[in-house]
């Protein structure tokens, strides 16, 4: 397959589909990789919510089963060669920062640098309460959080005396080999906007290629552009769901994206009544073969 394309593609996890079955799990992934795919991406919830408690609970359950991120990107570093390894997203502010720097660097490390850490600040209270985070002031939290983690990733030791956190004279080991590890940010709302342009290597939109998204990546470059960075060197990776856009319209999704200067888009199969993980994983082959020719420029 040629991989030339400017559009790299990338297959979000099934985690709620195929179990927890470390053979599925291996399978799939490569699967995906041996199809063609860039690099896959996957979810992160720490906690599922019981609704025998909470009437009319709107969101993922106790029932929806989530991979950890981090173990099971350690697991797939060992089981693939060249997968990028995509979190999308990791809820940063509900997790320690100096735990989530140990655990991506050891990803990163295992993986030969083939970790990208996809941040979000989430919408789930139960887990920030569980997790002894604040839910009220995550947002800005997070900014603080990805300049420490920045450090930690490239200092041997670090002294840091932010808001929310505390270094003294520290530092982590195995670091990345890259000496960092790219940080994307996901989300809508325009404060998330202004930390991927100012502080991100990338924005994770969700949302289809239409005029709004077309001013949004604009302002997202226009936040970079002011912070004094390039913003030709941002990326940005959308994400197909097939269950909610009709199969006729996945080109023009895609097309759609590539237009507006997507470098990055990931493929969900969830939610279309398949049953194992070789079932999504010939979807998934079938849709690239179909799709791969649209990506290039």
């Amino acid at each position: 397959m040629d991989r030339r394309r400017s559009l790299r593609l990338g297959a979000v996890f099934p985690h709620l589909e195929i179990g927890p079955d470390p053979g599925a799990v291996r399978d799939w992934a490569q699967a995906v990789e041996d199809a063609g795919f860039d690099h896959v991406s996957a979810f992160d919830h720490v906690l599922g919510v019981g609704t025998g408690s909470r009437p009319g609970w709107y969101g993922f359950t106790s029932e929806h089963l989530f991979h950890e991120v981090f173990v099971l990107f350690g697991y797939l570093a060992g089981v693939t060669r060249t997968l990028e390894l995509a979190t999308g997203v990791l809820v940063l502010p509900q997790r320690q920062t100096a735990l989530v720097a140990k655990q991506a660097a050891e990803v990163d490390v295992l993986s030969g640098g083939r970790l990208r850490l996809g941040v979000g600040v989430g919408w789930n209270k139960v887990e920030y309460d569980a997790l002894g985070a604040s839910f009220h002031d995550r947002g800005a939290r997070s900014a603080e959080q990805v300049e420490l983690l920045r450090r930690l990733w490239g200092e041997p030791t670090v002294t840091f005396d932010g808001r929310w956190d505390r270094v003294d004279d520290a530092g982590i080991l195995p670091r990345p080999p890259r000496g960092r590890i790219p940080v994307w940010f996901g989300g809508n709302a325009e404060p998330v906007l202004r930390r991927a342009g100012e502080l991100g290597d990338g924005w994770l939109p969700l949302r289809a290629p239409d005029d709004t998204a077309r001013a949004m990546v604009g302002r997202v470059r226009s936040y970079a552009l002011r912070a004094g960075r390039d913003p030709a060197s941002l990326g940005f990776e959308a994400r197909l769901e097939l269950s909610r856009v009709p199969e006729a319209k996945w080109p023009d999704f895609v097309a759609g994206w590539r237009d507006l200067g997507a470098t990055h888009l990931s493929l969900n199969t969830m939610g279309l009544g398949l049953a194992t993980a070789d079932e999504h994983a010939r979807l998934l082959r079938s849709t690239l073969e179909e799709l791969a020719a649209v990506a290039r420029e």
